[in-house]
């Protein structure tokens, strides 16, 4: 290792997204703006240099072409003095090492769809390229034992990397997708490539215990690494009882000569902002639009995600569908308003899906529509978040049922903005919120008996048990917030021996 440390840097945040969005003003000056689509984690992550100033946030920019290009270093004062340093990319390394190689070969796996994985689609050599310019970056900027924190799969292979430079420094990992089983995991031809470089962490965390478990078993299974002693899941997650549940999960790996911590911790949301929110003159104008577009008495269901094989938005609209042919007393009385984010274009998979998805409820709607009765809206259109706030505060039922979900904080955020309210969501139980939150309405997406019987539950559900329901939710998202979930995940990965015998 050099021993001449560049940087002064003792936080260093690896993420592929910008804090803040580029954009320019009316006199042509760049000017940085918050992202027009929510994500409660960057302005979390943001904050987070409030207590550790001049840190460093490492991101990508696109550019035409590589010659000549370096790294941009930028100095940001908002909301407290960090550097943003941005690695250029060039169109074709982004649409190979994201697009194609993340988006299609490791997306499929990771939410257990092999069938959509092809070898073919992966250029490894430039994940490998990418990922190794995101470490050195990191090593350039990283003071004596600074804290590194990589996020997500896309950046699988940076912690061997900078570990291979910085002996040092120590690296967090936080996996917001779901880890697949082995035997599914076994299939990418780099699996060995990958654990190894995520064994080159002092912490690895994930969602929810099950994903900890996948990881710690591909782990021993592929590698060798030895499992800790497992210990009881916290308090925060349902144990048993549904497809995600565990008991009990893992709490550390040893592997050449190193012990990785592993650590359970979902990902929260931000409910007082939320509810601060609601009390917005614009919130409350969606509101009103909300209703006044909706006819008085009817049952407005919401389902909200983003066009994407895995987010179950077909078999969602069979099970409205089934909902309609049974039910002729519901005719005219409730309504799905589907919003359904389109994907970037370029990507066939999705385009496909998308049109799929369109066509499904254009032939819903004409099957059942009446002269003052449209049974589904679609919106494909990203919807602001102060918007879909009030969606959230005007919708009866929340229909959240992906095939698979890492996470899912619509989920979240619709029990922040119902707190001390009626409301029911109906909650795909192979999502990662859904044994957090006690209260839902679980089913399971892949049949058609559990997703009638759901919906059916939903419509029907007395309010007082709606309000019981919804109670129980809300307080287990204000127990464990975003803020909790990065300040969980810093101190571990500061303090990944602490715990470890």
């Amino acid at each position: 290792m050099d021993s001449k440390i560049i940087g002064k840097s003792n936080f260093v945040i690896l993420y592929h997204r910008t804090p803040f969005e580029e954009s320019t003003n009316n006199s042509g000056e760049r000017v940085w703006v918050d992202h027009k689509s929510p994500n409660g984690i960057i302005p979390t992550l943001r904050n987070l240099f409030k207590e550790k100033p001049e840190g460093t946030w490492i991101a990508w920019r696109m550019v035409d072409e590589l010659d000549g290009q370096k790294d941009e270093l930028i100095q940001m004062n908002d909301p407290s003095p960090f550097k943003l340093k941005r690695i250029p990319l060039t169109t074709n390394e982004v649409k190979s090492f994201y697009h194609i190689t993340s988006k299609e070969s490791f997306w499929p796996i990771l939410h257990t769809f092999p069938t959509y994985f092809d070898v073919n689609n992966a250029d490894w050599k430039i994940f490998e390229e990418v990922n190794l310019r995101f470490a050195k970056a990191a090593c350039r900027e990283a003071s004596e034992n600074a804290i590194i924190w990589v996020h997500d799969y896309n950046l699988w292979l940076a912690p061997s990397y900078i570990r291979q430079i910085r002996p040092d420094v120590k690296i967090g990992f936080f996996h917001h997708t779901p880890f697949p089983g082995n035997d599914v995991f076994a299939i990418l031809p780099w699996r060995r490539q990958i654990i190894e470089s995520l064994l080159s962490c002092d912490l690895v965390g994930f969602h929810i215990p099950r994903y900890t478990e996948n990881f710690a078993r591909a782990a021993n299974c592929l590698v060798g690494a030895k499992r800790g002693p497992k210990k009881n899941v916290d308090k925060k997650f349902i144990a048993v009882g549904s497809a995600l549940t565990e008991p009990v999960d893992t709490p550390w790996l040893a592997h050449a000569g190193r012990k990785i911590k592993l650590l359970s911790s979902p990902v929260g949301t931000s409910p007082q902002i939320i509810q601060n929110l609601l009390k917005e003159k614009s919130v409350k104008q969606h509101s009103k639009e909300i209703k006044e577009g909706t006819k008085k008495g009817r049952k407005l269901i919401l389902s909200a995600s983003r066009v994407d094989y895995t987010k179950g938005n077909e078999e969602l609209l069979l099970a409205f569908e089934r909902l309609l042919e049974r039910r002729n007393d519901l005719h005219g009385e409730v309504v799905l308003m589907l919003s359904c984010v389109a994907a970037a274009s370029g990507m066939k998979i999705y385009e496909e899906t998308q049109r799929s998805i369109e066509e499904m409820a254009g032939r819903i709607n004409g099957r059942f529509s009446l002269i003052d009765w449209v049974p589904i809206r679609i919106s494909t259109r990203r919807i602001p978040y102060e918007e879909m706030i009030a969606w959230f505060a005007e919708a009866d039922i929340c229909w959240i049922t992906p095939l698979r979900d890492g996470l899912n904080l619509v989920a979240k955020e619709y029990a922040a903005a119902r707190k001390g309210r009626d409301g029911v969501l109906v909650l795909s139980e192979f999502t990662g919120a859904s044994v957090l939150l006690n209260g839902a309405v679980l089913t399971n997406p892949y049949s058609h008996r559990r997703m009638d019987e759901a919906i059916e539950e939903a419509i029907l559900m007395d309010e007082k048990e709606q309000i019981n329901r919804m109670k129980s939710m809300s307080e287990a998202v204000e127990a464990y917030t975003v803020r909790d979930w990065a300040e969980d995940q810093i101190y571990n990965i500061d303090n990944n021996l602490a715990d470890i015998s």
